[in-house]
C-alpha cells in the first residue's frame, strides 16, 4: 500500500522569509449632535501634502498595541477625552491610500453627546464639523467617512443608541430632528410619531417643554427597563 502523499507545506522558518514593507493605522471617527446638527471630530492634516485639508483622527499602530488599544491612545492624545466606547467598522487597504507608503488603516467609531464631552486639546486645530459641510478631505477620510455614516445610520435603527444624544427628558420633535438629521431624510410627522409609540421604549414623563419658542411639547425618556425586558424576546431596532 502505498504511502499517502503530504501535502505540499512551505516550511522555510520565519526568520527567513521576506519583510513586509507596510504600516497599519487605526482612524477615529467620533460623531456628535450639536445644535440640532450631526457634527464630526477632525483635525488639520500636518502633511505637506494635503495642507489645509482635514482629517480624521489617526495615527501608526505602535509593535506593541493591539489595535482596540491604539484606537482609544490616539483619541486620548488627540482630544484628551476617555471613556467613550470605539466601534470597529471597516478596514481600509487601497494601495495608493497615503503618500508615505503602503498604509493599511481601520476605522472605529463612536457617538458622543458634545456638550457631555468637553474637548481638552485644540491642537491641529481640532474642531467638529457639520457632517453636511464636508465635501473633501485628506487621504481617502471622505471615503472612510461616507462608510461610518452609512454604518452609523443601520446602527441606529438596530439600537436604541440614539438616545445617548439627547438630554435626558426630550420632546418627540427633538428625536424626530435627531433622526433626520443622522438619516438624511425627512419624516411625516404623524407616521415617525406612531411608529416610535409602538416600539414601548418612550417613558410619558407628565411634562411640557419650557422657553421654546415653538408650541411647547411634551417630554418623554428612554425607557431601559423596558427595552431590556423587550430585547430579551425580540427588538428588531427602529426601522424607518
Amino acid at each position: 500500500m502505498k504511502e499517502a502523499r503530504k501535502p505540499n507545506i512551505n516550511t522555510t522558518p520565519i526568520e527567513l522569509m521576506p519583510s513586509f514593507q507596510f504600516a497599519l493605522s487605526v482612524d477615529c471617527v467620533i460623531f456628535g449632535y450639536d445644535q440640532d446638527v450631526l457634527k464630526v471630530l477632525l483635525i488639520e492634516s500636518d502633511l505637506p501634502a494635503y495642507k489645509g485639508q482635514w482629517s480624521l483622527l489617526g495615527d501608526l499602530v505602535r509593535p506593541n498595541e493591539d489595535l482596540d488599544d491604539a484606537s482609544y491612545r490616539v483619541l486620548r492624545e488627540r482630544t484628551g477625552l476617555t471613556g467613550m466606547f470605539l466601534e470597529q467598522v471597516k478596514t481600509f487597504g487601497a494601495v495608493s491610500r497615503h503618500p508615505a507608503g503602503r498604509v493599511i488603516t481601520t476605522a472605529y467609531l463612536a457617538l458622543v453627546n458634545v456638550r457631555d464631552h468637553q474637548l481638552k486639546t485644540l491642537d491641529n486645530a481640532l474642531h467638529w464639523h457639520a457632517v453636511s459641510d464636508i465635501k473633501t478631505m485628506a487621504f481617502d477620510h471622505q471615503i472612510i467617512l461616507n462608510t461610518c455614516v452609512a454604518a452609523l445610520q443601520r446602527k441606529i435603527q438596530e439600537e436604541p443608541i440614539i438616545f445617548n444624544l439627547l438630554e435626558e427628558k426630550f420632546s418627540l420633535r427633538d428625536l424626530q430632528q435627531l433622526f433626520e438629521q443622522i438619516l438624511g431624510v425627512a419624516f411625516d410627522r404623524r407616521n415617525f410619531r406612531k411608529k416610535l409609540f409602538t416600539t414601548g421604549l418612550l417613558k410619558d414623563e407628565k411634562e411640557m417643554e419650557k422657553m421654546v419658542r415653538h408650541r411647547p411639547g411634551k417630554l418623554y425618556s428612554f425607557d431601559r427597563k423596558a427595552y431590556e425586558q423587550i430585547k430579551r424576546k425580540s427588538f428588531v431596532g427602529l426601522q424607518f
